[in-house]
């Protein structure tokens, strides 16, 4: 019955993610365990690709192969591999069971076998259960016979994933080989869904990209992504921090200067942009650049030309631009500190990157990738957050974004250890850790007072219309809203649940705002 379900879903139209959630939920169904995960081996370390059982920043874990015996174990060999339940080997999952969050898992059984694609080892599947006695001589068969079906399921997944990108890139497949995590963009939410696949549509072309977004957004893993993506994906990508450059270097650095071109120009030198020669151009905080130099960069991207410092004549280059800034540019072009036609030129195809806080639980699975880095960073046996830092995660507002997501967790693990934990526990991180600040927390309902309200007599000629009434209570439910916010609309729409846009549409309506002037609708004949 089992095989026949996962035969099912194979021939089904399913997403990635939802047909490997359905293939481990299904097994942790058939074999009645605690918790069954699927990992997928990159270079030295696991990534979970679907868990079920497992605690919610699970996803965001990489396991290193070599500070975990039992996975080492189970992808050394070919087959199932089952632990006894008193092995002294410790597990992997400390900690992060569902059922035993936080706390040391008890007697168990574990088993799992390894998983090898077109004869290359592939990664793991993995299942716990905390009955001793679960994964018994029938289990193990049972898993073993189902392996075949369970590398079938990867291997669907793997060539839809094949055809998406030999669609996108018009016949350029993409390498399956093992691929680096120091670049992965961490998120399942539909915001960053969105923007994964606007980047994929985008990266053939060669137009110029323009990201926008606040500080620690990650706008230049975003630029490697869309690089790699890209059919120059083999040549450089040549990355400029336009912030760092002093005013009297910038010209240099980026168009390269001739022999004698000034004092200390010993010889030619090529710039940062020649460099990147067939490959990308990446201009991080763009807005930075000194107005000298963008008139030279516009010359750039018009025609194609460079003119080293102290040259005679131009060079032709070949490079395409990407440029990211957490600044108004239109603001700058408006100050005069930005040139309205290289704005124009950069911004042929902007792409807005969603701050942190609009991504929902990614925060939960980014806080997993950096616990797990500062476990191991500090040897520790497990780290994890308690459930009430989580919901503190989810709902702080994070002005610094990822980065200051992954500085505050492992600030967090370090005190921790400055108050004397030992290594060999499961470090539970609880809100006080985290040092949030207050500021950037949600406002506390305040209990007030109930609003005086004028009598109504009762008789059926002064009842106040249903619809009256519900205007009246969301007039007044907006009014002490925006009082506790000092006015702010952004922070009131958020305060009562609403979309931004949605709270001026009502406060229109409700005659809290002023509205748009219209123009007066004719008559229909």
């Amino acid at each position: 019955m089992m095989e026949n379900l996962l035969l099912t879903d194979l021939v089904a139209e399913l997403p990635q993610a939802v047909r490997l959630q359905r293939l481990v939920s299904s097994l942790r169904t058939q074999f009645r365990c605690g918790a069954v995960a699927l990992l997928q081996l990159e270079e030295d370390h696991l990534r979970p690709l679907a868990v079920d059982g497992l605690v919610r920043d699970a996803l965001g874990r990489r396991f290193a192969v070599g500070q975990h015996p039992r996975l080492a174990a189970i992808l050394a060999r070919r087959g199932v591999t089952c632990f006894h339940h008193d092995s002294n080997l410790p597990d992997p999952y400390d900690g992060l069971i569902d059922e035993h969050a936080g706390e040391p898992l008890p007697v168990h059984d574990c088993m799992g076998t390894s998983l090898h694609i077109e004869g290359q080892l592939w990664g793991v599947l993995t299942l716990d259960a905390l009955q001793v006695g679960t994964f018994d001589t029938a289990a193990q068969t049972a898993l073993r016979q189902l392996t075949a079906v369970i590398e079938a399921a990867i291997r669907t997944t793997r060539l839809e994933a094949e055809i998406r990108a030999l669609r996108l890139t018009r016949g350029d497949i993409p390498s399956h080989g093992t691929t680096r995590s120091d670049g992965e963009i961490l998120g399942q939410s539909e915001a960053i869904s969105q923007l994964l696949h606007e980047l994929s549509v985008v990266a053939d072309s060669e137009l110029p990209v323009l990201l926008l977004g606040e500080t620690g957004v990650g706008k230049e893993l975003f630029a490697h992504r869309l690089h790699r993506l890209s059919r120059r994906s083999g040549q450089a990508l040549v990355h400029v921090n336009c912030a760092a450059l002093p005013e009297s270097l910038a010209e240099s650095e980026l168009f390269g200067h001739a022999k004698g071109a000034f004092s200390g120009a010993i010889s030619d030198r090529p710039g940062r942009i020649e460099a990147a020669e067939g490959g990308t151009l990446f201009l991080d905080e763009v807005g930075e650049l000194p107005l000298s130099v963008q008139a030279k960069l516009l010359r750039t991207l018009q025609n194609g030309e460079i003119q080293r410092l102290g040259a005679d004549r131009p060079r032709r280059v070949n490079v395409r631009v990407i440029a990211a800034t957490n600044r108004s540019l239109h603001d700058l072009v408006r100050d005069g500190a930005f040139r309205a036609d290289l704005y124009h030129r950069l911004s042929v195809y902007p792409i807005p990157i969603p701050p942190l806080r609009d991504r929902g639980n990614d925060v939960l699975l980014l806080a997993g990738r950096f616990l797990e880095l500062n476990r191991a960073r500090l040897g520790l046996r497990s780290l994890r957050l308690s459930p009430d830092a989580q919901v503190a995660l989810r709902h702080y507002r994070w002005p610094g974004n990822v980065r200051e997501l992954e500085h505050v967790i492992s600030r967090a693990a370090l005190k921790a250890m400055s108050r004397g934990v030992d290594r060999t526990d499961i470090v539970t991180l609880e809100t006080d850790l985290l040092d949030l600040d207050a500021h950037e927390l949600p406002t506390p309902p305040r209990k007030e007072a109930a609003p005086e309200r004028t009598p109504v007599p009762p008789t059926t000629d002064m009842a106040i219309p249903l619809r009256e009434a519900v205007a009246s209570l969301q007039r007044q439910l907006i009014e002490q809203a925006l009082s506790r916010h000092d006015g702010n609309w952004a922070r009131c729409a958020r305060d009562l649940g609403l979309d931004t846009s949605n709270l001026h549409k009502l406060a229109q309506r409700l005659g809290l705002k002023p509205t748009r002037a219209t123009s007066p609708r004719q008559p229909q004949a």
